[in-house]
C-alpha cells in the first residue's frame, strides 16, 4: 500500500480538478447514474477495426474518456498494436506476432476485415498512438502476452519516460495485463502511473487476492460477468477502482451502471455515453 500512501495526496487533487470527475447538468438533475470512465476497448471496436488509427479516431470522436490499446513486440523490436499472439485473425497475413519484422508487420491490411472502407489500416507503433492521442484521450495499455516478449516492461516504460508520460497528468496513462508478474514489476518501473490487473477468473475475486493485488495496483479489472454489489465494494475498501469489460450490448452497460463501477470498457462507446 505504499504507493498509494504516497500518491494519495496527488491523486485526490487530480480527482478534484480532473473534467473526467465532473458531472453533467443532466446527470445532475436526473440523478440515476454516476459519472465513469468510457473506455473504448481497442478503440470503437463495434464499428472500426480494432486497434488501428480509424478505431481510435472515432473513439475520439465519440468523446471516449481512454482508449485501450493492446501491446505486443515485432521480431525486431518494434513496440505495436494488435490484440491476437498471430496476425490471422484481423490481417490479411499469417504468422505470429513476434516472428514478423516491423516492416512484415506494417505492410499489412489490418482494416479490411472490418469493411472495404477501412481497406489498407496498418498495425499502428506504441510510439504513434502516444504521439497522436495524448493530451487528447486517456491511454489504457494493456501488455499482451508479455511473457512472449522478455523485458517488454523496461521498453514501455522507456518510450514513456521519453515523453515524461512517466508521470501522467489526471491519471490518463494506465497500464494492465492479465499478467500479475508483469504487472508488479512495472509498478516498479513506473511507480507513479496507474496499474491495473486483469482476470476473468472467479478465484481471482477472493479477499486475499484482492489484498493482494492492491499492494501495486490501482484498478482491478474484472469481466462484467464476475461483477457484484460486494466485489465493487470490497474493491473500493481496498482503495482501488473497478473497471469491467467487454460491453458489446446496452443491456450490459446499463448493469455496470447500476453496480456503480468506475469504468466501463465496451466496443461501442455510445452505450456508455448517451450523447453519441
Amino acid at each position: 500500500m505504499s504507493k498509494k500512501l504516497v500518491l494519495g495526496a496527488g491523486i485526490v487533487i487530480s480527482l478534484l480538478l480532473s473534467p473526467l470527475s465532473q458531472v453533467s447538468a443532466d446527470e445532475l438533475t436526473g440523478g440515476e447514474r454516476k459519472q465513469v470512465d468510457n473506455v473504448a476497448h481497442r478503440g470503437a471496436a463495434g464499428y472500426a477495426p480494432e486497434n488501428t488509427i480509424a478505431g481510435f479516431d472515432l473513439a475520439v470522436d465519440m468523446k471516449a474518456d481512454y482508449i485501450e490499446i493492446d501491446l505486443q513486440r515485432s521480431k525486431d523490436g518494434e513496440l505495436v498494436l494488435i490484440h491476437d499472439t498471430t496476425v490471422d485473425r484481423t490481417t490479411d497475413g499469417t504468422g505470429k506476432v513476434g516472428d514478423l519484422t516491423y516492416e512484415q508487420l506494417k505492410s499489412l491490411d489490418a482494416g479490411s476485415w472490418k469493411g472495404e472502407k477501412f481497406a489498407g489500416e496498418p498495425i499502428p507503433t506504441f510510439e504513434e498512438i502516444l504521439d497522436r492521442y495524448y493530451g487528447k484521450v486517456g491511454i489504457l495499455i494493456e501488455l499482451k502476452a508479455p511473457q512472449l516478449y522478455p523485458g517488454i516492461e523496461e521498453q514501455v516504460a522507456e518510450v514513456l519516460k521519453e515523453r515524461n508520460l512517466d508521470k501522467p497528468q489526471n491519471e490518463k496513462i494506465i497500464i494492465q495485463s492479465f499478467n500479475f508478474e508483469s504487472m508488479k514489476k512495472m509498478d516498479k518501473l513506473l511507480p507513479k502511473v496507474p496499474i491495473g490487473v486483469l482476470t476473468s477468473n472467479h478465484a481471482d475475486t477472493t479477499t486475499d487476492s484482492l489484498e493482494e493485488f492492491s499492494n501495486y495496483a490501482d484498478w482491478f479489472n474484472p469481466n462484467y460477468g464476475n461483477v457484484t454489489e460486494e466485489l465493487v465494494h470490497q474493491v473500493h475498501t481496498l482503495d482501488m477502482k473497478i473497471g469491467s469489460w467487454t460491453v458489446r450490448s446496452q443491456e450490459a452497460a446499463d448493469f455496470l451502471f447500476e453496480m456503480e463501477v468506475d469504468a466501463i470498457i465496451s466496443d461501442y462507446p455510445d452505450y456508455v455515453d448517451p450523447r453519441n
